[in-house]
């Protein structure tokens, strides 16, 4: 749907910069190291990207590729039951949901990688920001690409 000025719609695409998560002017940006972290390690600027698959084999097999790649530091798998409209119908499935764990820096190259080897036409893709404080932070960042 375009909006109402006809300008068409902000959603990333493989051309997109990193840091670019489909929403204007929004832009994950790092952040100054918190004095006193538990753990001792520095503040770091984390994303979660939160997406589904069909099923346990597929989210495992993305999960692992999206490892191997050092695109993501973790992947976490869980079964849910979502509830959507998809061309018009209201429409219910046991699909699993997976929470990838990155950095700012790997947002566009995850995004290609998603979309290349995901099973669904249009991947779930929505990413949220925060902040890893100590020694988690620190390890995530040494896994990643």
């Amino acid at each position: 749907m375009e909006p109402a000025d006809g300008t068409a719609a902000a959603y990333p695409s493989p051309s997109d910069p990193p840091g670019f998560v489909g929403v204007p002017g929004f832009e994950v940006t790092a952040v100054e190291p918190a004095i006193g972290s538990p753990g001792g390690g520095p503040d770091r600027t984390v994303c979660v990207v939160l997406t589904s698959e069909a099923t346990p084999e597929r989210a495992d097999a993305l999960a692992r590729s999206l490892l191997e790649q050092r695109l993501v530091a973790c992947v976490s798998v869980m079964p849910v039951r979502s509830h959507y409209r998809w061309q018009g119908a209201l429409e219910t499935a046991d699909e699993v949901k997976l929470l990838l764990k990155t950095t700012p820096d790997q947002l566009s190259e995850l995004y290609q990688a998603l979309h290349a080897l995901h099973g669904y036409q249009t991947p779930e893709w929505i990413v949220l920001g925060g902040i890893s404080r100590g020694d988690y932070g620190l390890w995530l960042g040494e896994q990643l690409g």
